[in-house]
């Protein structure tokens, strides 16, 4: 096995560790630097993150913005639960050193043959009650290590995690929706909007997609979509087959009730904007309607190769990734981990990536 700094033999000579640095909230904008052991007997492969991207998850826990008992019981923990890195130890041979890989935060504990792996209530999720990507190594599971393309942009695969969730989405509405799929509507001109119409562009490129929004400066950048409204002003004799909400927070029920008023009878309804608070439905038209609604959350091992696979057959679906890269920060201290969140506060749109300095 090869040798690494940072590795130790313990005294009796029979077990193998890594001390490892995990770079916790502690508190509302507060971060500590803690020391752990990685146990290299346990089989699992040792990764070291060299970009990690910051989503809103991250940032409610960050700016407090989660309900207090949440806080309590989920703080102290490493945040990050989007990031790349490369291989730095596997004793099974499968990843050669330096192997870069995209890091599967969904942490299965069991299987099910009919429910997916991350909607098993057993589930641990990375960020989320446990500890996520900040660390200066991450010991996974073999099957949580999906390997890059040499030539994949090392800021898009830092959130190659979200765009996998766009692609769970679109994969199970490929399953459930009817086939007639001639124009989907998006409600949502932020980052998850815009990737979600571009996974929509590559997996179903025979459909038309409209995007729905509210700035028109954000609504410009989707360029690739067949039309662009703004939903203050949406003309009436405007229809889609099928929808995804890619809103959240307090504009969900507007988006999902306007929706609701916009598809044709027996439409799918995806959703994935997550809102921290119960949203109102016109239940009367869903009935009406015949309308189906599904909700869609986090990704498993298949949808990230699948989302690889999507980087390798389209070139153009990274390029366009790479429009939503809003600033890279280089990260060598807790002080700059504060920075980079402080600077995604102000984005209005894109990812904030951390170059990983550790």
């Amino acid at each position: 096995m090869k040798y690494m700094p940072g590795t130790y033999i313990s005294l009796a000579g029979m077990e193998r560790g890594m001390l490892n640095t995990v770079y916790r909230l502690v508190a509302p904008r507060r971060f500590e630097v803690c020391f752990n052991n990685i146990d290299l007997s346990s089989g699992q492969a040792v990764v070291r993150p060299a970009r990690l991207s910051i989503c809103h998850a991250d940032q409610r826990y960050y700016q407090g913005l989660r309900p207090a008992e949440v806080l309590g019981q989920k703080l102290p923990m490493a945040l990050i639960h989007e990031g790349a890195g490369y291989v730095v130890y596997d004793p099974s041979g499968t990843f050669p050193y330096g192997t870069e890989v995209v890091m599967v935060p969904n942490t299965p504990v069991e299987y099910d043959s009919v429910i997916a792996e991350n909607y098993l209530r057993s589930s641990r999720f990375r960020a989320s009650g446990y500890d996520g990507f900040m660390q200066e190594n991450v010991a996974l599971a073999l099957d949580r290590l999906v390997p890059l393309a040499p030539s994949t942009d090392k800021a898009v695969a830092a959130f190659t995690e979200l765009v996998s969730v766009s692609v769970h989405a679109m994969r199970r509405f490929g399953r459930a929706a009817h086939s007639r799929r001639r124009v989907t509507g998006i409600w949502g001109d932020g980052n998850l909007g815009y990737i979600t119409a571009l996974v929509s562009k590559a997996m179903f490129p025979g459909t038309k997609l409209y995007i729905f929004g509210t700035d028109r400066e954000k609504l410009s950048r989707f360029s690739f979509a067949e039309e662009t409204f703004l939903v203050a002003d949406i003309p009436e004799d405007i229809s889609v087959d099928h929808a995804f909400e890619c809103v959240g927070g307090s504009a969900s029920q507007k988006a999902v009730n306007q929706i609701i008023g916009c598809i044709e009878p027996e439409g799918t309804i995806s959703l994935l904007g997550v809102s921290e608070y119960p949203v109102p439905v016109n239940t009367r038209m869903v009935l009406e309607k015949g309308l189906h609604i599904q909700g869609s959350s986090r990704s498993g091992r298949e949808d990230f190769l699948e989302t690889i696979a999507l980087y390798k057959k389209y070139p153009w679906l990274a390029r366009y990734l790479g429009n939503i890269v809003g600033t890279e920060i280089e990260v060598h201290t807790t002080e700059d981990i504060v920075k980079a969140f402080e600077t995604d506060i102000q984005m209005g749109m894109g990812k904030t990536i951390m170059v990983w300095n550790q």
